[in-house]
């Protein structure tokens, strides 16, 4: 009897373990799964993420580029051109004349000088120096210059029947001494016989960045 009264406990305590066990091994596998199943709610937020990137992108190449065109014999035009490009982002072209001008050319007491004799000549069309760029791509021109005589340099007249400004927006902007941009905007706008001309403005040379950024505000 006692011999088997010690089989059927050990037989008990076998079974006892072998449940264990058991069920300990399956504890163990519905963690593992558990672990295993993807975050479907990290998931999800990573595929709206993805979904709301092309949009972010259109709404960066919408964004308006644009572009300074300025011509500056004495440097204070190229003054005024980089506060505007650095306020706006914008990208700069330098107008050279293919002949430089020099101190004499600039003399305006003298009758003879290059540049009097220019501009006493609407159809004087000096030769630009710089290499032609590519306008594409950009929406709105800011397009700088001094004063001579009361109106733009005529290569700023060369400049602008060598290009087409179809559906760009053109704003002028002049340096002087103290003359007003005058008429010289009104001229490159019919010169051009294209684009939107915005009315220009006159700065001189040590106008502000301040003062720049209230005149950009206002043409928006």
């Amino acid at each position: 009897m006692m011999k088997t009264g010690k089989i059927r406990f050990t037989a008990f305590l076998l079974s006892f373990i072998m449940l264990f066990s058991l069920a300990a091994c399956k504890s163990s596998q519905a963690e593992s799964q558990t672990k295993s199943q993807p975050d479907t709610t990290s998931q999800k937020q990573d595929e709206t993420e993805k979904q709301e990137e092309p949009e972010q992108t259109k709404n960066d190449k919408a964004q308006s580029k644009s572009l300074v065109v300025y011509f500056s014999a004495t440097g204070t035009t190229k003054g005024v051109a980089e506060k505007i490009a650095s306020l706006t982002g914008a990208d700069t072209y330098e107008i050279k004349a293919a002949k430089e001008y020099t101190s004499a050319d600039l003399d305006w007491n003298d009758s003879n000088s290059r540049s009097t004799t220019e501009q006493n000549d609407s159809s004087a069309r000096p030769e630009i120096g710089s290499e032609k760029i590519s306008l594409d791509g950009y929406d709105t021109i800011y397009i700088g210059y001094p004063i001579w005589w009361g109106e733009e340099p005529r290569i700023m007249d060369t400049f602008v029947e060598s290009y087409n400004f179809e559906g760009k927006t053109m704003i002028p902007f002049c340096t002087s001494g103290g003359s007003g941009i005058g008429r010289s905007g009104k001229n490159l706008e019919s010169l051009s016989k294209s684009g939107t001309w915005l009315e220009g403005k006159r700065f001189g040379g040590s106008v502000s960045e301040s003062e720049i950024q209230n005149w950009i505000d206002g043409l928006k």
